[in-house]
C-alpha cells in the first residue's frame, strides 16, 4: 500500500504510518508540525523505514493539490490533520473553520480534480452529536449512565453541532460523506470517541487519558471540568488502525459509510475511574475541579455494531490493558516528554 497521511506526525497518524511501514508499504507524511510532540514523533518514525515528509498547511489548496498530484498513485489517503481543541475553537473560530472544514474540502477537491479515487479515510468526532443534553442521565457514585442507550450511540443519532469545533468537524464530516454520493469518491467517515495509546502527547483540551497520566508522572495538578463522572468509551490505537485498514481493504463495500468508532460498551471509563486506576499504580496527582465546559457530553459510548457487522471488526485491547500499555510507554519516554512540553 502507498498511503498519504495528512496529520501524519500526530498521535494517530504516526501510529498508522508505522503499521503501514511494518507491512511493507510506502508512506507520505504531510503535517504542519504544530502539535506538541509532532517533531519528536516524526524523528521516531523516520527510524522505522522509508518515509517521505512534506510540511503542509492544509488551509492552502495549492499545497494540498501538489501533494495529491505528485502522489496520484496512492492507494489510500488518511486525513487526520485537524484543530482538535474545543477551547481553541472558541478563542479563534475562523482558524478552526479554516483548518477543519476548509482543509478537508481542499483534500476532497484535490482528489476530485486529479480524477483519481483512492480510499479516503476521514477522522471525525463524537462531538458532531452535540452535548446530548436531552437524554436521560443517571448519576452513580463514580460515573454517569445513559439507561436508554445501553449499547451506546449509533450513527442514526441526530446530529447537533455544538461549539465551533463541533461545527467545523461536523461540516467536514458531511462533506466527506457527500463527496461519495455526489462525486463517487471512495470515502469513509470514522466518528471517533476516545482514542489513546503510545506517542500521544495529551493536553488538557485533547487526549485526556494521556494528559492525566502525564500530569501524574510529572507531578503536576489536574483540573477536572465538571464532576469527573463523565464517561467515554476508550479505543486503543492498534484497534483503530485495524479498523482503518479494514476500510481500505473493503472500500468497495463501505465507501460512503459512516462508522461510530470507540471501545464500545465493554470499554468505558469515567475521569474519576481513571484516577482510581492511577492510584492503584502509585500515581496520585493533585486534582482541582472547575465548571463544566459547554457542550461536554456527560456520557458518550459508541455503538460499534455497524463496524462489527460490515467489517467483522471489534476491539481486542481492554481498557485496563490499554491504560497499562500507555503508562509503560510514558514512563519509558518521560524525559523526552518533559523536554517536549518544556519547549512549548
Amino acid at each position: 500500500m502507498k498511503a498519504i497521511i495528512f496529520g501524519g506526525a500526530g498521535f494517530i497518524g504516526v501510529n498508522f504510518a508505522k503499521r503501514i511501514l511494518e507491512e511493507g508499504g510506502e508512506v507520505i507524511v504531510a503535517d504542519d508540525l504544530s502539535r506538541v510532540g509532532s517533531r519528536m514523533n516524526l524523528k521516531w518514525l523516520r527510524d522505522k523505514g522509508n518515509v517521505r515528509f512534506i510540511q503542509v498547511d492544509i488551509r492552502h489548496a495549492s499545497q494540498v493539490k501538489e501533494i495529491i498530484h505528485v502522489h496520484r498513485d496512492a492507494d489510500a489517503v488518511f486525513h487526520f490533520a485537524a484543530q482538535v481543541a474545543v477551547t481553541l475553537s472558541i478563542q479563534n473560530p475562523r482558524k478552526d473553520f479554516e483548518v477543519n472544514a476548509l482543509g478537508t474540502l481542499n483534500i476532497l477537491e484535490a482528489i476530485r480534480e486529479e480524477k483519481i479515487n483512492p480510499a479516503l479515510i476521514y477522522s471525525s468526532t463524537n462531538k458532531v452529536y452535540g452535548g446530548m443534553e436531552k437524554l436521560k442521565v443517571v448519576e452513580e457514585e463514580k460515573r454517569y449512565v445513559l439507561p436508554d442507550y445501553p449499547q451506546g450511540i449509533s450513527e442514526d443519532f441526530p446530529l447537533d453541532f455544538h461549539s465551533p469545533y463541533g461545527c467545523s468537524k461536523g461540516c467536514a464530516d458531511q462533506y466527506v460523506r457527500d463527496y461519495a454520493r455526489i462525486y463517487g469518491l471512495n470515502t469513509v467517515v470514522l466518528r471517533q470517541s476516545c482514542i489513546y495509546g503510545p506517542r500521544q502527547f495529551g493536553i488538557e483540551d485533547q487526549g485526556w487519558v494521556a494528559h492525566f497520566l502525564i500530569c501524574g508522572l510529572m507531578k503536576k495538578p489536574i483540573t477536572i471540568y465538571g464532576t469527573g463522572k463523565q464517561v467515554r468509551d476508550l479505543l486503543y490505537i492498534d484497534d483503530l488502525i485495524d479498523l482503518g485498514l479494514k476500510c481500505v481493504e473493503n472500500i468497495e463495500k463501505v465507501k460512503g459509510e459512516i462508522f461510530n468508532v470507540g471501545g464500545g460498551e465493554e470499554n468505558t471509563l469515567s475521569l474519576l475511574e481513571l484516577l482510581d486506576i492511577m492510584e492503584e499504580k502509585g500515581i496520585k496527582p493533585e486534582v482541582k475541579f472547575s465548571q463544566a465546559r459547554p457542550g461536554d457530553q456527560k456520557v458518550f459510548i459508541a455503538d460499534i455494531g455497524k463496524a462489527k457487522k460490515l467489517l467483522d471488526w471489534k476491539p481486542k485491547i481492554s481498557v485496563r490493558v490499554g491504560v497499562e500499555k500507555l503508562l509503560e510507554w510514558l514512563r519509558d519516554n518521560l524525559a523526552e516528554i518533559e523536554f517536549t512540553f518544556s519547549e512549548k
